[in-house]
């Protein structure tokens, strides 16, 4: 497989604004002192964009994809272990998928 130098170049670029985006807003919010009600806020953000990827899959692909979701929520508050949640959740997924459940 080949690259063509547009591409690569295309791919570097993007890579690098994405970089620096990163970096400006880690270097502006470490010189900005937030309040306890805006660090609380703040801490919710990860989850609610978690929350708003995974439920249009969940909600309208099927129930071997609800199923996986529920057997996920529960291994992760049963356990505290994301990582074997996500492997439980794949896992629950490939199995009813193979065995015909879509």
């Amino acid at each position: 497989m080949q690259i063509s130098l547009p591409t690569l170049i295309a791919i570097l670029g993007m890579a690098c604004v994405t970089y620096a985006t990163r970096i400006s807003g880690l270097a502006f919010m470490s010189r900005v002192k937030l309040s306890k009600r805006m660090e609380a806020w703040l801490r919710y953000i990860p989850g609610t964009i978690l929350i708003s990827l995974v439920a249009p899959t969940v909600l309208t692909d099927g129930p071997a994809e609800a199923l996986a979701a529920l057997a996920t929520a529960l291994i992760a508050w049963r356990t505290r272990n994301l990582l074997l949640a996500m492997l439980v959740g794949v896992g629950v997924v490939l199995i009813l998928r193979v065995s015909g459940l879509k």
